[in-house]
């Protein structure tokens, strides 16, 4: 482990100690301290930004992802205000979780209580920088940041603006650290770090993930991936479906809450899928179907599916698409490829939408409702970490309660234990 990475950490875990019994006020003040320096200081952010974003056209990125590192003023003031509506929700810390007299007169409540240090790796959005930053603040978590070598100016730029300003606030400065370095090796320091990093939380694409999940020695709460499903049921309302899946595909494709695959009842498949395709085709959607959905197209419409259409994650405008014979085989499909996101059952049906719910195991589950609303801020948390897709201790969007643990206290007056 190196000295540059050992010395932030070890900053961070002092920090946490420090930030953990603080009540709601100062932190809250830090953050509004926060928001407003970031627009104080846009001018330096963009600066940094700048040299990012030569540097990423310079080797060839894409245009969409340099839209993603991109800041200016107005995106800077967007993240700020992101920061103030974090600084306005309810505080998760020293919330009662369960209490009860126990029958020998023991008072015993179960707390909820920071992490402590949780470390962020993630890919080149420097608005994370600041969401995650903030968030950790607010239940009382210190953060160890690692955004990718893109967006390192940027980040720098930020988080050296959010030190400078909590230094002048009753919150530690070494609350927020961005981890040194460019290279794997400072990655690689981070998933190491335990006993210094509490939880690691890595947010990003497929390979991101499974990298930190497969390498990491700190806890990791796996977040993300989103290969999710609608599936249009023997009894669904036809139009809804279309509109549903639509929404669910084309309205922000490129997200992991986005619908991947399309899974059509055999007994409605003759009704729905030309309209279906039909839409689909006007919104720019290339469909990968099996022959069962081919046979309701125009010719050459749909592109032959493989095995590895079914898995992926698109991000795009590509929608997977099979005809099933049943509801049990919708749920087998959904088993085989499926992330364990967010899955969409579209039916009248209030016995098949129970049965759906019931068997898929997923993080989120919507019935008559595009899979595009599991969202923190859509569910009313008014933000979130990340998404969680497995199933210890956060699932589904995480807010600022996920970002805690709990401890027990128990108050006697004497109590002692006999045999």
């Amino acid at each position: 482990m190196s000295e540059d990475f050992l010395k932030v950490a070890t900053a961070a875990k002092e920090a946490a100690a420090e930030l953990a019994p603080l009540p709601r006020a100062p932190k809250d003040a830090a953050l509004r301290a926060i928001a407003d320096a970031l627009v104080a200081r846009s001018a330096e952010i963009v600066t940094a930004n700048a040299a990012d974003v030569a540097k990423a056209r310079e080797s060839g990125t894409p245009e969409a992802m340099i839209d993603r590192l991109s800041l200016d003023s107005g995106r800077i003031e967007t993240i700020a205000q992101a920061v103030r509506q974090v600084a306005d929700l309810p505080d998760p810390v020293g919330e009662v979780v369960r209490g009860s007299t126990l029958p020998n007169g023991l008072e015993l409540r179960q707390l909820r209580v920071p992490l402590g240090v949780v470390g962020i790796i993630y890919e080149g959005r420097p608005n994370v920088t600041v969401d995650a930053a903030a968030l950790c603040l607010k239940s009382g978590n210190a953060t160890l940041l690692r955004g990718s070598s893109s967006a390192y100016s940027s980040n720098a730029a930020l988080v050296k603006i959010m030190q400078e300003t909590l230094a002048a606030t009753d919150v530690p400065a070494g609350a927020v650290q961005l981890v040194p370095g460019l290279t794997r090796e400072s990655v690689k320091h981070l998933m190491r770090a335990r006993g210094l990093v509490d939880v690691l939380i890595p947010r990003g694409g497929a390979s991101l993930i499974s990298s930190v999940v497969e390498e990491s020695t700190v806890p990791v709460i796996e977040t993300g991936v989103g290969n999710c499903h609608v599936y249009v049921d023997a009894d669904a309302d036809v139009a809804l479906a279309v509109r549903i899946l639509l929404n669910a595909k084309t309205q922000r494709p490129s997200v992991c809450n986005a619908a991947e695959t399309v899974l059509v009842h055999a007994d409605v498949a003759a009704e729905f899928l030309p309209q279906a395709l039909r839409a689909l085709s006007e919104a720019g959607v290339t469909v990968h179907g099996d022959a069962r959905v081919a046979a309701h197209a125009a010719h050459g419409a749909v592109e032959p599916a493989t095995d590895d259409d079914y898995y992926a994650e698109y991000l795009s405008l590509d929608l997977a698409a099979a005809v099933v014979d049943s509801l049990e085989a919708a749920v087998a499909h959904i088993r085989k490829y499926g992330s364990g996101h967010t899955d969409a059952i579209v039916t009248r049906s209030q016995q098949a939408a129970r049965r759906f719910v019931s068997l898929v195991d997923s993080a989120a589950v919507a019935v008559n409702a595009s899979t595009r609303f599991t969202d923190g801020g859509e569910f009313g948390f008014g933000a979130e970490i990340g998404i969680s897709t497995q199933k210890l201790h956060a699932r589904g969007p995480m807010g600022l309660p996920e970002l805690t643990s709990t401890k027990w206290v128990y108050t006697g007056e004497g109590h002692l234990r006999g045999a």
